[in-house]
């Protein structure tokens, strides 16, 4: 059950720390547990990093997926 909460919240939280957390090589629950961290202490201004690192990612994933037009055959 709780793996389930933990894929939904994932999915829909931009995967950013589980991604962050494999490039570093570091479990994901420890990035964030680190992000909980920084945002208590410096008043949510990782929120900012983490947006923007979502954006990012989802960017990169548009440019990565081939989009097929209706003139391609």
């Amino acid at each position: 059950m709780i793996e389930k909460i933990r894929s939904y919240c994932e999915k829909r939280g931009f995967e950013v720390c589980s991604r962050t957390g494999e490039r570093i090589g570091i479990a994901p629950g420890v990035v964030r547990c680190y992000f909980i961290y920084l945002s208590f202490l410096t008043f949510g201004s990782p929120l900012i990093v983490y947006l923007m690192l979502a954006f990012w990612i989802r960017i990169k994933e548009y440019m990565r997926s081939r989009r097929y037009s209706v003139l391609d055959f």
